[in-house]
């Protein structure tokens, strides 16, 4: 139950967090709502084709489909709202992140997935429906900018395996993975931490500018 309403609150904070992204680009309510659906469940299609599990979940679940798509109308309507919340979607969109990265190590876990398998799956999972966010309105993928984003995943996903290859059990794994991951990306939103580019690319830029 605990693994069922944490990837229903994922979906729903992935799907505020595309919708936005639709809004901001100006897309008609259509473009809006296809936006948000496919970052909600795109982390989760993609984790089943790495499972081997046909049809995704997603697609044939009910409550998964309206949760998304009814958050997504919920922001066309209430954009001007919801675009005051940045700070606090970007906070959400850690959570989603941290809850993506939990439920998919330990789903992969429960298809007998390797531990390493789990965690790669996981990340995968955390971070494949904003890949499909970006691609759908044109952009860069996060995943390939310079942003804390995806090691905050991968490492959430490790500790849920650590913490259910102790015994510890799959809701103390789903809880402290979590957990783990959406504050180590929250602080890195708050420190404005980033993985270092190209030195010469740096260089060559600041000598640019003078």
């Amino acid at each position: 139950m605990l693994l069922y309403i944490l990837e229903l609150v994922g979906i729903a904070v992935f799907a505020a967090s595309g919708a936005l992204v639709g809004v901001t680009k100006r897309l008609d309510i259509f473009g809006v709502c296809v936006v948000g659906v496919f970052t909600a469940l795109g982390g989760g299609i993609v984790r089943d084709v790495l499972l081997g599990i046909h049809p995704p979940t997603s697609l044939g679940s009910w409550p998964n489909l309206g949760t998304s798509f009814g958050m997504s109308l919920l922001v066309f309507f209430l954009h001007s709202t919801v675009g005051r919340l940045r700070r606090e979607i970007l906070v959400l969109d850690a959570l989603g992140m941290g809850l993506f990265a939990s439920t998919g190590a330990v789903i992969a876990l429960d298809h007998g997935a390797s531990p390493l398998a789990s965690c790669l799956i996981g990340g995968t999972a955390a971070i494949g429906g904003g890949i499909l966010r970006d691609v759908l309105v044109n952009e860069v993928p996060l995943l390939l900018q310079r942003d804390f984003y995806a090691v905050p995943a991968l490492l959430g996903s490790a500790l849920v395996v650590v913490v259910s290859e102790w015994g510890s059990g799959t809701d103390v794994a789903l809880v402290v993975g979590t957990v783990f991951a959406s504050a180590l990306r929250v602080l890195a939103l708050w420190r404005n931490w980033g993985l270092p580019g190209p030195r010469v690319l740096e260089l060559t830029a600041a000598r640019a500018l003078r």
